[in-house]
């Protein structure tokens, strides 16, 4: 378990020492008072007389061990939580790190809820470890070791007596930890799915609302969260008869050494003050064991999330090359591209070539592979085989940041952060001045909307941009495409949220952003791709006809019914009555 944590320690492990150091100490002057009691006992039982300073000197000796208990105590769980917090800053950012080099596709195949649960609840938990469990858990094993050790000095009979309930104890603790590992990934699985449905559910409530599917939506809200109930309860089960074995023998060592050690002061093998100190002696030891047992159970659970942690990043991270962009031109070319999701191939051996400074287009019915295709551009995922180029040079090739000045992705949901309208814009091109923001999104057709926002382009976007409707949100991120400039331009669905009012102002944005630039767009509403220099039908991850609107209309049966099809959804109407 140390081995999987101390990477992430690093310069703070100096705080875990120290922690341990300091709590042993603590715990040492928390025992010593069983001594001063002793001390005071031992007289009683052999009759001798002692006076009120011998009584008041022990009493102020029991106090001054537990202001230094309460101080050393105190001050190891400062150092171990300074050495915990710095440890999960630490273990968050390597995280991170790892999960910016992911595919983007496998980030998003992860879940929300899950990638939450990892970097905030399952990550919090491993502080118990670091906080608690290593520096508590080594104190309070290492000291009733030491006492143990002294009770069979005193008298080894009754240091084999003592040892009975710790075996038990300890044998019910082992049986607990073996009944919950069995479980454990199970369980882990059903938090994590639980945790995805319910972020589902919150999301998907207005959709659950307006189509009145309150009954199905709830019902699987409430499968998985029963489902985890009765889960963890089972788990409990299993293990609640053997917790309470060792949570009730444990602080017990008397349990065998009282009758037993009468019996010996009885018949004179061992005297009253010796029993009775060995006897004292066990009343530290309790305690402490029961402590670090308690801890030694959190080692698997602890164990298991670091492994789950690394094991959520182990997949291979994107290919990236360390090159800025050295591409002769801008042409761009998919040569024998092939991609699938996990084991089911939906690309095969594509090849298509984007001409610098035209529109390229996709069309085919859903799920034919173009949104893929896109993403594969600007570096979503990784192919399986073939290549990508830009200007000659392979995508993989360069770093991620050259690849992304080179090329713009606007998607049918483009994301605003929860800051100003101004900002959203602005991370287009972080180091521009405030009239290429503005000038970008006058160029965007935002103006009209921003004119009557109270703050204007100074107005907060909201949670994911809630404050604006689809279409100016989609405005928005043209706008931030607009400043960013970047010659390569992927429009996926970016008209999605046109509607017949705004589609001239829509219309009038797309053009700004793809003067003079090279163009992939996908859009069903083929009468907005029929002027481009290029058209591609995909079907079934195949690239079947290229060419322009009239001779594919003549020459592709696919490309005809694909048009007809358009043209009478275009033409479509509500009936009047």
């Amino acid at each position: 378990m140390l081995k999987r944590v101390s990477p992430y320690i690093g310069e703070y492990k100096k705080y875990t020492v120290w922690a341990t150091v300091m709590m042993s100490i603590g715990i040492i002057a928390n025992i010593v008072p069983y001594f001063f009691l002793y001390q005071i006992i031992s007289p009683l039982t052999r009759g001798e007389q002692v006076g009120a300073s011998f009584i008041l000197i022990r009493v102020a000796a029991i106090a001054a061990c537990e202001i230094i208990f309460s101080v050393t105590y105190v001050q190891g769980l400062t150092f171990s939580h300074i050495g915990a917090y710095n440890t999960l800053k630490n273990l968050r950012v390597s995280l991170q790190g790892k999960l910016e080099k992911q595919p983007l596709g496998n980030i998003t195949e992860l879940g929300t809820g899950r990638i939450k649960k990892v970097f905030t609840d399952d990550i919090d938990q491993v502080e118990l470890l670091l906080a608690h469990a290593i520096p508590e858990g080594i104190a309070n094993t290492a000291i009733p070791v030491i006492i143990i050790v002294l009770m069979f000095v005193f008298d080894w009979r009754l240091g084999l007596l003592s040892l009975v309930p710790l075996v038990i104890g300890m044998f019910a603790m082992g049986m607990m930890m073996k009944s919950g590992l069995e479980k454990m990934n199970a369980y882990y699985e059903s938090a994590a799915c639980m945790n995805n449905t319910i972020i589902e559910y919150v999301n998907g409530m207005e959709v659950v609302k307006v189509f009145n599917k309150d009954g199905d939506s709830y019902k699987r809200f409430g499968d998985r969260v029963r489902s985890y109930r009765d889960f963890t309860l089972d788990w409990y089960k299993v293990c609640w008869p053997w917790m309470a074995i060792y949570s009730s023998v444990l602080p017990c060592l008397v349990l065998l050494m009282l009758p037993f050690g009468s019996m010996m002061v009885l018949g004179g093998t061992i005297t009253l003050d010796r029993m009775v100190l060995v006897f004292c002696m066990s009343f530290a030891v309790g305690p402490s064991v029961l402590k670090a047992l308690n801890f030694a159970g959190k080692f698997p659970q602890l164990d298991y999330k670091i492994a789950e942690l690394e094991k959520m990043m182990e997949h291979p991270p994107l290919k990236e090359g360390t090159a800025s962009f050295k591409g002769s031109g801008l042409n761009v070319e998919f040569k024998d591209v092939h991609f699938g999701y996990e084991d089911t191939e939906v690309l095969h051996s594509v090849n298509l070539s984007l001409k610098q400074g035209t529109t390229t287009a996709l069309v085919g019915e859903s799920g034919s592979g173009k949104s893929t295709l896109a993403k594969l551009l600007v570096h979503y995922y990784d192919l399986d085989s073939g290549s990508i180029t830009i200007g000659g040079q392979d995508i993989t090739d360069m770093s991620l940041e050259a690849l992304n000045d080179q090329v713009a992705f606007v998607s049918q949901e483009q994301f605003l952060f929860n800051t100003t309208l101004y900002e959203n814009i602005l991370i287009g091109k972080p180091n521009a001045a405030k009239e290429e923001v503005l000038k970008a999104a006058e160029r965007a057709q935002c103006n009209e909307f921003l004119e009557r926002l109270p703050d204007g382009i100074e107005t907060q976007a909201g949670d994911g941009g809630k404050q604006l409707s689809g279409g100016e949100r989609q405005r928005i991120s043209l706008a931030r495409a607009i400043l960013k400039n970047a010659p390569v331009i992927v429009l996926d669905e970016a008209t999605a949220f046109m509607d017949p009012e705004n589609e001239e102002k829509m219309n009038a944005a797309l053009d700004e952003i793809v003067k003079d630039k090279t163009v992939l767009v996908i859009a069903h509403r083929l009468s907005t791709i029929r002027n481009a220099d290029k058209i591609c039908v995909m079907k079934e991850g195949k690239c079947i006809a290229a060419d322009i609107h009239d001779k594919l209309l003549n020459d592709c049966p696919e490309y005809k019914k694909l048009w007809d099809a358009s043209v009478s959804a275009s033409t479509w109407k509500v009936r009047e009555a």
